[in-house]
């Protein structure tokens, strides 16, 4: 028999923490207003797939579009987005965009808490309280396959791939590269051409740096 411990829902909470600030958004510590434009680029977010899918699974869910955004949570998931891994616990433990599956909403948050983060430990721990004993001995199961695909030693070298050909090409290591940066800035920023010292940023690019950056993103999210 499950638990009666009432466990909230974090997806509303998760729609706004995102590490690619949205427009008109305050900048995030350490970045300043040019900067947030360079991040929502498209050169910039074709080469961080966890960034640019969690964004469409935030967008898909702000359109109620809640299957859309599974898939979308769970393709940024293959790169270790722990955000996003944590939205799909949300929506699995709660049934959004599915069916309600409360061992696999488990499985998922103790995969978003894998680094430690405090605020998702918290999280897990409540989800394990709140289930029933079958339902402890199958979400163990299902943690096994998820960290199998998912989990770090799995995602981080397909992030890695993918940051260190962005690197190449940001570099200069293609013709004309710099001088087709430009993004499209949102409301009255209009075009602007992607300044190179801010594009070429070393947490940006370096896995180890921006592996740390996102982490301290992460862990400020929950405060």
């Amino acid at each position: 028999m499950s638990s009666n411990i009432v466990v909230p829902s974090l997806l509303a909470a998760l729609l706004g923490l995102v590490a690619v600030p949205a427009a008109g958004a305050d900048p995030a510590p350490g970045t300043d207003a040019y900067e947030t434009i360079v991040l929502q680029s498209h050169e910039f977010l074709v080469y961080h797939p966890d960034l640019r899918f969690r964004g469409l699974g935030i967008a898909a869910r702000e359109r109620g579009r809640d299957d859309e955004a599974r898939t979308q949570f769970r393709n940024a998931a293959r790169y270790g987005d722990k955000l996003s891994q944590a939205a799909l616990a949300d929506m699995w433990w709660n049934g959004q965009g599915g069916p309600a599956d409360r061992a696999l909403g488990y499985a998922w948050m103790d995969l978003a808490a894998e680094r430690g983060t405090e605020w998702l430990v918290v999280q897990r721990e409540r989800y394990w309280q709140a289930l029933s004993p079958a339902e402890r001995e199958r979400a163990v199961r299902e943690g096994r396959a998820l960290y199998a695909e998912f989990g770090d030693p799995m995602a981080n070298p397909r992030l890695e791939r993918e940051l260190r050909a962005g690197s190449m090409q940001q570099t200069g290591s293609r013709a004309g590269w710099n001088g087709a940066m430009r993004s499209q800035g949102r409301g009255d920023a209009g075009a602007r051409v992607l300044q190179p010292e801010k594009h070429q940023l070393a947490r940006y690019w370096d896995p180890v740096a921006y592996r740390q950056w996102q982490d301290e993103e992460l862990a400020r999210s929950g405060r």
